[in-house]
């Protein structure tokens, strides 16, 4: 859940996660739509998706329990090499070494690393350093050590240098370009991608439709699309048989994705027919819609109806 994701955001996600699933079993045993619907608002679904699939497979071919070498840590789904790191050293004492994000910009300050760390011949670099790091001993708590100096002292934006027991060492800090590493991430313009979503109502309902397992928002409830600029009542005629719709446009809604931004226009449509839902769809009411596993621009949007 912390990945992509801060702390105070994740608590209150993370307590209501684990009081429903306390253990693998009850993970594994869930419909991936119950923990969709438990992780709705995180964003980044893949996530839970592959936590799911995790542990089945820990179920099914681990009897249960966590495999303990990083190499069948990180052949679980989800699970890259560095999580796999983390998980083998707090929880079976391995020698392994991690590289998340703060440890990557300790290092790069702390051995004036030039580059931006996402780029392949950097990161390499920074793994062979962060390997050849690793003290003798007391693996656990290096470890722990080096993602807290990341996380509350050597910061992003306002590094603590005065505070650090690494600053008489620290390359970047000798040379007194501290903000100058690690090199951040090269700007581009993000791509804009536009649709239109239907908040087709009826009788106080709303209808949802299930979106593809794989993809963006996969899995998850949401609103039926269509282009923007087609005609939401011949969409509702064509679907539903409904020859009098009644369909009012709602203010854009822009919700950003990592690669690329989404600008949402949606309608609200309201039917005067009995419309049945066809399969992968639902008709429910809007507290319960609310609930369930949406993605977070359609709960703005179903929060925003007049």
């Amino acid at each position: 859940m912390l990945q992509q994701t801060q702390v105070a955001t994740v608590i209150p996600y993370f307590e209501r996660f684990v009081a429903r699933f306390p253990d693998v079993e009850s993970l594994a045993r869930a419909t991936l739509d119950e923990v969709l619907t438990l992780w709705s608002g995180l964003g980044y679904y893949s996530r839970a998706r592959n936590l799911h699939a995790a542990a089945q497979v820990v179920v099914e071919s681990y009897r249960g329990r966590l495999p303990r070498t990083r190499e069948d840590l990180a052949s679980l789904p989800g699970i890259g090499r560095s999580t796999a790191a983390a998980i083998a050293v707090f929880a079976f004492g391995a020698h392994e070494a991690i590289l998340d994000g703060n440890v990557k910009r300790v290092l790069a300050r702390h051995f004036a690393v030039r580059g931006y760390p996402g780029e392949k011949r950097i990161e390499n670099r920074l793994w062979k350093i962060a390997e050849a790091q690793l003290p003798a001993k007391n693996i656990e708590r290096y470890t722990q050590a080096l993602m807290d100096l990341g996380a509350g002292v050597c910061t992003r934006k306002q590094p603590a240098c005065a505070s650090c027991p690494l600053r008489t060492c620290c390359e970047a800090h000798v040379r007194g370009k501290v903000r100058a590493y690690p090199t951040p991430r090269p700007r581009k313009v993000l791509p804009r991608r536009e649709i239109s979503m239907l908040l087709i109502l009826r009788e106080g309902e709303v209808l949802l439709e299930k979106r593809p397992p794989a993809g963006i928002w996969g899995g998850l409830w949401c609103l039926p699309e269509m282009s923007v600029g087609a005609d939401p009542r011949e969409y509702c005629e064509r679907r539903f048989g409904a020859k009098r719709t009644h369909a009012t446009r709602l203010p854009l809604l822009r919700h950003g994705f990592t690669h690329f931004t989404l600008d949402v226009s949606p309608v609200v449509c309201r039917l005067e027919v009995a419309a049945l839902a066809e399969p992968g769809q639902v008709w429910l009411d809007l507290e319960e819609a609310a609930q369930a596993a949406i993605p977070a621009p359609v709960r703005k949007l179903l929060a925003a109806l007049p």
